[in-house]
């Protein structure tokens, strides 16, 4: 390709590693975005890196790809990335999955170093991303490749919108392909998550397997993510005090010193869900578009396996 092609739709964490993939290689890229990164979607996520569960076996590939690059970036200083060693534990007897075996630090955990109610479990080392401060290290990171963020009054509709800002477009819109494409397969899935004081705890705990309550904690130095909720047909982006309440009640059941920390906050996002993530090249109405949308709760996770996959198709 000639250099300049490419614009990038999008400026959550896909839409921005994306862009930093393309530029890498040596494409000129343009991110255009009716909200700031700080103001997506990404914003809002724990972030625990780790494959979800999916039917789809491109998503193991994409997630093993991504915890390389997130090995390398936790060395760099202010890039809100940290390899930390943390417990996954079940209420009922479990067997690892063969991956969780080959993580870092892999180990299977005594009962007795669980917590009460636990009959399984193990830890293991991966990364813990704070997100806002994550995505301030990927817009840095565009803006050393010479990558400008361009802000949008308004959400793209129509992709003939931005015919002729590039010869290809990589739509990284996540829920907003849902009116953009359109996908009718595209819903949001509505999560909230309480940010609290930190009591003194490291690492993570995240039982298992995954269902619409998640409990989970992520420890980000001073302060503590604890989760979830996922809740289908649910679009308002508005607190819901008894929920917060409920994640706090499972998570301190776990960690008791939970309890008597502050809450700092509560989030509140919208997950891109999809039965599987849409990664191809298309033609819509006469322009080459890369779609890379429709990650659920793991565009964290998935982003720089996809972004790689994303750029392949180029």
């Amino acid at each position: 390709m000639r250099s300049s092609e490419v614009v990038v739709l999008g400026a959550g964490v896909i839409g921005l590693t994306t862009a930093a993939v393309l530029a890498e290689s040596g494409i000129t890229v343009r991110v255009l975005s009716d909200q700031p990164p700080g103001r997506t979607t990404s914003a809002i996520a724990g972030a625990l890196w780790g494959p979800y569960f999916s039917p789809d076996p491109r998503v193991l590939t994409w997630s093993m790809r991504s915890l390389e690059d997130f090995e390398g970036i936790s060395a760099v200083p202010g890039s809100g990335v940290a390899m930390v060693t943390g417990i996954e534990a079940g209420r009922h007897r479990f067997e690892p999955s063969d991956w969780i075996a080959k993580l870092p630090d892999f180990g299977l955990c005594d009962v007795s170093e669980l917590p009460a109610g636990f009959r399984s479990g193990w830890r293991y080392r991966v990364p813990i991303i704070d997100m806002p401060v994550y995505l301030r290290y990927l817009a840095d990171r565009l803006t050393e490749l010479d990558v400008k963020i361009e802000l949008l009054p308004r959400p793209t509709t129509d992709f003939t919108e931005i015919a002729g800002r590039g010869q290809t477009v990589v739509n990284c819109t996540g829920l907003g392909s849902r009116e953009l494409v359109p996908d009718a397969e595209l819903q949001p899935l509505w999560g909230q998550l309480v940010v609290m004081d930190n009591p003194g705890i490291e690492g993570f705990f995240s039982d298992y397997p995954e269902s619409d309550s998640p409990t989970y904690f992520i420890c980000h130095g001073d302060k503590v993510i604890l989760g979830g909720s996922v809740i289908a047909d649910r679009t308002d982006l508005t607190p819901d005090p008894s929920v917060g309440q409920e994640i706090i009640d499972r998570c301190v059941e776990i960690e008791p010193r939970l309890g008597e920390a502050k809450v700092i906050e509560h989030r509140v996002g919208l997950r891109p869900a999809r039965p599987h993530v849409r990664l191809e090249r298309v033609i819509h109405d006469g322009i080459p578009v890369i779609h890379n949308y429709g990650h659920g709760g793991s565009g964290v996770t998935l982003a720089w396996g996809c972004a790689r996959e994303a750029a392949s198709l180029l």
